[in-house]
């Protein structure tokens, strides 16, 4: 069982099945599966991806240099917290949304102590901006983050339920891993997160998760020490 989790959830799953622009109905469902969960007595924060708005790295090239990309990426990842921060004050959680840069009245800025307190409070604290420099990934801010807070575990909500050999959506023979140590997913050339932030978990260390915020429940069985997703541990 964990007490306090940090979840990471991808910009492309808030933009639902298309992945771009931010989903209503996937908001409504994210936000009812966490509020479950915090209110059986869970601790969660929040650290979302921006790349259904804009992802830094397609802009090199087309007009944008890699450290203004970056920056829109950050921007990109307030609006989905301030997008999902008002969809579980709609289900009646209490949600407070912290930027890594200042960006007062829009967000507080992002102190660790007041996270936590949030969280100790039976609110959520959605943290955006990833780690506030360029050159890093909202997975990066995640697991930095994760350590911050004393966070019990890392959970990746993805559009798949766990780490496989290859991606299931293009290989059909693709098998899935139910648990593996961070050697082995790095030996294996595994695409767990990028190495920053798998180097981050393993230092600290933070067991990871991967697992499929789409299916009802998966965050609440988790929780409570079930059997979904892959975990990923020392």
């Amino acid at each position: 069982m964990y007490r306090r989790v940090l979840l990471k959830l991808s910009g492309e799953s808030l933009g639902g099945p298309e992945g771009k622009g931010i989903d209503e109905a996937c908001l409504e469902k994210f936000a009812a599966g966490i509020a479950a969960a915090v209110k059986a007595g869970y601790q969660i924060a929040i650290v979302n991806g921006g790349g259904n708005i804009f992802r830094g790295l397609q802009g090199v090239g087309k007009g944008y240099d890699r450290v203004t990309g970056d920056r829109m990426g950050m921007l990109a990842t307030v609006i989905n917290s301030l997008a999902l921060a008002s969809a579980l004050r709609s289900a009646g959680i209490r949600a407070e949304v912290f930027t890594a840069t200042p960006m007062e009245p829009i967000a507080k800025g992002y102190v660790r102590e007041s996270a936590v307190k949030v969280l100790d409070e039976g609110g959520v604290a959605l943290i955006a901006g990833g780690t506030g420099n360029p050159f890093f990934t909202t997975d990066s801010g995640a697991a930095l983050r994760a350590l911050e807070i004393g966070a019990d575990a890392l959970l990746k909500g993805t559009k798949v339920d766990g780490v496989y050999t290859a991606d299931p959506e293009k290989d059909p023979s693709a098998r899935k891993f139910d648990e593996l140590t961070f050697d082995e997913a790095l030996n294996k050339h595994l695409k767990v997160m990028d190495r920053t932030a798998f180097a981050l978990c393993e230092q600290g260390p933070v067991p990871i998760v991967v697992f499929d915020i789409n299916k009802p429940g998966a965050l609440l069985e988790i929780l409570k020490g079930g059997k979904a997703g892959t975990l990923v541990h020392a």
